[in-house]
């Protein structure tokens, strides 16, 4: 999927991929790219719950890109479109325990997503993040994890109680600690990025980045000038590694972007595209 949007004075691009994999019978991945709005969400229950799960979230941030959103009310926007989302998931899982349906864990699902803002200091990424869904950010060749996995085994790392290259391996990898729909509760980071640092974003599930080390993420990213390419490749690489889990990657670009004024716009536009191979 790709696509190209200008917002008032930002250009971006994007493009998006998701797989189930090899393992799985079902994607409980589901993702949004709508400027200025692209969600991953990874749900957690198995069919008719993580699917779903995950889906709310999409339906429910799809909104803000629908109707618009107040730019300089990001953070405020969000946090009221969480609790919508954790409303309807809460209310979904009852009506299966209910009717006996649920079985194993409720429905529930990670969230990270990115939206455009306006900060004190210009356009900027609001990020967001709940779970151990992942965002990156790519810039100057480097590749950088924004968000904070909500993870056991993130804990772990913080407490100094294993090292960052046992949590690949560690047998409790995948139990996270915050998610919406869980009773673990707890609330979503937020972070807030300038345009300049983040040239290209990665929002990913857990498939990707726990599939693919972070060397191979930034290969693919910087040797994939088309963010739809840099999309499909991610999500190739995860079921080439072994295909574990549903795979989901957005790739948003940001192309140009007028801080001060027209010309300036037009010449950040043009290096950027330099950059990203867009430009004879």
């Amino acid at each position: 999927m790709r696509g190209r949007v200008a917002m008032k004075q930002v250009e971006l691009h994007h493009g998006a991929a998701t797989d189930v994999g090899l393992v799985r019978e079902v994607n409980e991945d589901s993702y949004l790219a709508a400027p200025p709005v692209f969600v991953v969400a990874d749900g957690m229950g198995g069919h008719e719950g993580g699917d779903v799960a995950s889906g709310i979230v999409v339906e429910e941030f799809g909104r803000l890109a629908t109707a618009g959103f107040d730019p300089r009310r990001g953070a405020e926007t969000v946090t009221e479109t969480l609790a919508a989302c954790q409303e309807r998931i809460r209310e979904y899982a009852g009506v299966q325990r209910a009717g006996g349906v649920a079985r194993g864990r409720s429905a529930g699902t990670t969230v990270v997503a990115a939206l455009l803002v306006e900060a004190d200091d210009g356009p900027s990424w609001l990020l967001v993040n709940l779970g151990d869904s992942r965002i990156y950010r790519y810039a100057d060749r480097r590749l950088t994890q924004v968000s904070v996995d909500h993870s056991l085994v993130q804990e772990l790392v913080d407490t100094g109680r294993i090292g960052p290259d046992e949590a690949a391996t560690h047998p409790e990898r995948n139990v996270i600690t915050r998610a919406l729909g869980d009773s673990t509760g707890g609330p979503a980071d937020f972070f807030v990025v300038p345009l300049a640092e983040a040239e290209r974003l990665l929002l990913c599930s857990d498939g990707v980045s726990g599939m693919v080390g972070d060397a191979v993420l930034a290969e693919i990213l910087g040797a994939s000038p088309d963010p739809r390419d840099a999309a499909d490749r991610l999500v190739a690489a995860a079921l080439e590694a072994g295909g574990a889990d549903n795979a989901t990657a957005v790739v948003v670009d940001v192309v140009g972007w007028a801080p001060e004024s027209p010309y300036d716009a037009e010449r950040q536009r043009a290096s950027l595209e330099e950059k990203l191979g867009a430009r004879p």
